[in-house]
C-alpha cells in the first residue's frame, strides 16, 4: 500500500464527509429542533442537483448553476414545508415518515416527468478541471475544491449558531421549542427559516456532487441513508456532530472499500476475499454505527442543552 494511494483515499473520504456533511447539518437541524423526520430531505439533494444541471447545460455557467441549485432547493423547501410539512409538526413520527416517504415517490417522479429517465451530467468548471499539488501529488482540483467549501460552509455554519441571535434562537427552541414561543419568538418562522437552511445546503450538496456523479432519479435515497448513518453517529442535533461525524463515516466508507478485499487476500483464501471484501467493506460504516449506539446512544457529540 503505498503512501500515495492512502492519501489519495483519505481525502476522497473527506470530499464524500464533507457532501455528507451539507446534507446532515440541515437534517439534523430539523431533527433536533423540530423534532420531525424528514424522509425528503434527500429528494432536495436530487432536485438541487437536477436544477444545477438544467442551468449548466441551458448557460454553460457554473455560477448560474450554483444559484439555481441553491436557490431552487431554497424556494421548493420553503414550498414544501409551508404546504405540506408545517401541518404534521403536531403529529406523531409515524405520519411524518408516510408522508415524505410520499414525498420521495413524487419529486422521483416528477423529475422522470421532465429530464427522462437517462442520467445527465454536469461539466466541471473549467478552472477546476485540473489537478493541485497536495504533499508530492496530485490530486483533482474539482475534488478539493469540494472539500474546502464543505470546511468553509462548516465554519460558516458554526459561527451562525453560536455568535449570532438567530443561531441563539435556534438553540433555544432546540432545548423548549413551547418556552421559546412564550417569550414572544414567532417559532413556526424560526422552523421555516431552519427547514430552508437545510434546503439550500442540501441544493448545494447536489451542485457539487453533479459533476462526479451522474444525476438520475432516486439518486436521493442511497445517500440519505448515509446521512441517517451520520447523524446516529455524530449525535442528532449537533452540528459538531454532524460534521464529525460526516468524515469519519465518509473515511471508513472510502477506505474500507479501497483496502478491505485487499487486505483480506492476505489473510484468506483469494476467492473468499473477493466474495466476501466488498460486501463487508460496505458494512463497515453499518457495523461502526452498531458500536457507537452501543458505547454511546447519544452519538459521539451529542448537543449540549442549557
Amino acid at each position: 500500500m503505498s503512501a500515495t494511494l492512502l492519501l489519495t483515499q483519505l481525502l476522497n473520504g473527506c470530499q464524500l464527509g464533507v457532501l455528507l456533511f451539507l446534507l446532515s447539518a440541515g437534517l439534523t437541524l430539523v431533527l433536533g429542533i423540530m423534532n420531525f423526520v424528514n424522509l425528503s430531505h434527500g429528494s432536495l439533494f436530487m432536485l438541487g442537483a437536477y436544477f444545477a444541471a438544467a442551468a449548466y447545460n441551458a448557460t454553460d455557467s457554473f455560477l448560474l448553476a450554483a444559484l439555481a441549485a441553491v436557490g431552487g432547493s431554497l424556494l421548493l423547501g420553503l414550498l414544501m414545508e409551508r404546504v405540506v410539512l408545517a401541518r404534521l409538526y403536531q403529529r406523531d413520527h409515524l405520519y411524518q415518515v408516510l408522508v415524505t416517504f410520499g414525498l420521495i415517490l413524487l419529486c422521483n417522479e416528477a423529475v422522470r416527468a421532465a429530464w427522462g429517465q437517462s442520467p445527465i451530467f454536469i461539466g466541471v468548471p473549467e478552472s477546476l478541471s485540473g489537478a493541485v499539488e497536495l504533499f508530492g501529488f496530485t490530486y483533482p482540483a474539482y475534488r478539493f475544491a469540494i472539500i474546502v467549501v464543505g470546511l468553509l460552509v462548516g465554519v460558516a455554519l458554526y459561527g451562525l449558531i453560536h455568535k449570532t441571535r438567530l443561531g441563539t434562537l435556534i438553540r433555544a427552541g432546540a432545548s423548549d421549542a413551547d418556552m421559546v414561543a412564550v417569550l414572544g419568538v414567532n417559532i413556526r418562522l424560526v422552523n421555516a427559516g431552519v427547514f430552508a437552511l437545510g434546503a439550500a445546503l442540501a441544493g448545494l450538496a447536489g451542485l457539487m456532487a453533479g459533476p462526479i456523479l451522474s444525476v438520475q432519479p432516486g439518486m436521493g435515497e442511497p445517500i440519505l441513508i448515509l446521512t441517517l448513518v451520520v447523524l446516529i453517529t455524530g449525535g442528532i442535533g449537533s452540528i459538531r456532530g454532524a460534521f464529525y461525524g460526516a468524515l469519519i463515516v465518509g473515511i471508513v466508507d472510502t477506505i474500507g472499500r479501497a483496502f478491505l478485499p485487499t487486505l483480506l487476500r492476505e489473510v484468506v483464501e483469494r476467492t473468499v476475499a473477493q466474495a466476501a471484501g466488498p460486501a463487508i467493506a460496505s458494512m463497515l460504516i453499518y457495523l461502526l454505527m452498531a458500536v457507537v449506539l452501543a458505547v454511546r446512544p447519544a452519538g459521539l457529540f451529542p448537543v449540549k442543552h442549557g
